[in-house]
């Protein structure tokens, strides 16, 4: 334990992917730093248990790691050294259709353009001028609003990306193979697809997939994070569990302190430390819908009618673009779609270790209204059973998750929302509020990590890469002034 007198440098609160990467950044630079995690286990969103039967690691939350094993922050870290393996499959996305084989998005973008017909060269038009430099394209577009190191390239991609996916689908494509692979990328923005800025996540997710094809980590999502924690501990860091952060009079004394919280929490925690205005304006940030899950114990693969969709370790549930989109619409309505949007994700095709031999995990989540308690398991399984007939008979066990649920596990889920806040076109930019620095507070101490911070949600790091770096800045300029 640390001695009651002890004072770090920085305190973070909170042991998710962006907390952990603060503090790696903090403990590469010298700093003292504790982490003090309210559950007892490190993680936040890359937990991994055994929900259903004994033997079947499901991942609580993030399961598929697109950004993860192209993030500029993880790609500079010996995680690999501390037992961090990405796994990856042929293809990164299968998006089945009824009336034809299922579209994949491949490594290969000849592959993956050659399967679109009379879209093939529309495809290769939109996606191919971001492959001659992406990583440029990832530092520029994973962090704050600032000049872009590739200002052509990024001009390019936000001019595309700023527009409504159904638009650009609609315009860019004829036919529904390429239409369908668009908007299911883009659906993961969680928005309605035809607001402003979902093109960006569909080009993003369709650039990196050409990159790296979208890798899970060997034994369960835990990996990522335990591996963070083993490098910050051989920096000297210290990680503790168990020690839930409900007021400012819960944090022990240190130069500065970092919170992978929702903005929500921070006002709560902080307190009168922050200024009234400012907490009000953390108060108005919106977090967005949230989602349902549901993990199954498979005695074998899901039976998929095009079998080639077992090559992906993501398969987009929905049919065509108009599908999905009407899905995402009613989500943002209040209403529970009744042929959802699902992003089914099949780790143990890829990694054996999630199921004992000849057996499989299964992984499905799709879009509802915040706070939803619709059990969508039924729908969910429904949509699945239109692309692989059969898929129910497979079924040993089933653990469904509520938006509720989801928010007990971790209070960042604010109403079940997995991505640190909605990222419309009002938030996308100014998260969590407009400041020059988004990581900094009005109290110089005082610092947001979490992805509710440029570049918002996934597992990369970047948000608490960023604040730490900003935290930095502020320690080399003065001594601190006291918490209070």
């Amino acid at each position: 334990m640390e001695r009651a007198d002890e004072t770090f440098d920085a305190v973070v609160v909170g042991s998710g992917p962006n907390g952990l990467a603060a503090a790696v950044e903090l403990a590469r630079a010298g700093a003292s730093v504790l982490v003090l995690e309210g559950a007892g286990t490190i993680g936040g969103g890359t937990r991994t248990a055994e929900l259903t039967l004994p033997g079947f690691r499901h991942d609580v939350c993030s399961g598929v790691h697109t950004m993860g094993i192209v993030s500029p922050f993880f790609r500079e870290l010996p995680l690999e050294d501390h037992g961090l393996v990405w796994l990856q499959g042929g293809a990164s996305v299968a998006h089945p259709l009824d009336d034809g084989p299922a579209v994949m998005l491949w490594r290969s973008l000849e592959q993956t353009a050659e399967q679109l017909g009379r879209d093939a060269r529309a495809y290769r038009r939109l996606v191919e001028p971001f492959l001659r430099d992406p990583h440029a394209l990832l530092r520029d577009g994973l962090g704050p609003l600032r000049w872009p190191s590739r200002p052509l390239q990024f001009a390019r991609f936000g001019m595309t990306g700023f527009w409504p996916s159904t638009w650009l689908g609609s315009v860019v494509f004829r036919e529904a193979p390429a239409r369908a692979l668009l908007a299911g990328c883009a659906a993961h923005s969680i928005l309605p697809l035809s607001h402003l800025l979902t093109s960006a996540m569909a080009l993003m997710f369709l650039v990196v997939g050409h990159v790296e094809p979208w890798p899970v980590a060997r034994g369960g999502s835990a990996a990522i994070t335990d591996a963070l924690a083993s490098y910050l501990r051989s920096l000297g860091g210290v990680v503790r569990t168990g020690r839930w952060v409900r007021s400012a009079a819960d944090l022990p004394p240190a130069r500065a302190y970092l919170f992978d919280t929702d903005p929500h929490q921070l006002a709560r925690i902080v307190g009168d430390a922050l200024p009234a205005g400012y907490r009000r304006r953390l108060e108005r940030y919106r977090m967005g819908p949230g989602v349902f899950k549901v993990d199954w114990a498979l005695d074998g693969p899901i039976p998929w009618k095009d079998a080639t969709c077992l090559e992906a370790s993501t398969v987009h549930v929905s049919g065509t673009m108009e599908e999905t989109a009407a899905s995402e619409a009613a989500m943002f309505r209040g209403r529970e779609p009744e042929r959802p949007f699902l992003i089914v994700l099949q780790q143990s095709q890829i990694d054996a270790t999630r199921a004992p031999d000849g057996r499989h995990t299964g992984y499905a989540y799709c879009h509802v209204p915040s706070g939803s308690t619709f059990d969508m398991t039924d729908r969910i399984e429904a949509q699945i059973e239109r692309f692989a007939p059969g898929f129910r008979e497979r079924i040993l066990a089933r653990h469904g998750t509520s938006t509720a649920e989801l928010e007990r596990e971790n209070p960042n889920y604010v109403g079940g929302a997995i991505t640190g806040g909605m990222a419309d076109v009002t938030q996308f930019f100014t998260r969590p509020v407009v400041r020059a620095d988004p990581y900094a507070t009005p109290h110089p101490r005082v610092f947001l990590c979490s992805g509710s911070t440029p570049p918002g949600g996934g597992v990369h790091g970047m948000c608490g890469h960023h604040a730490a770096r900003s935290v930095l800045r502020r320690l080399e300029r003065a001594e601190l002034a006291p918490l209070a």
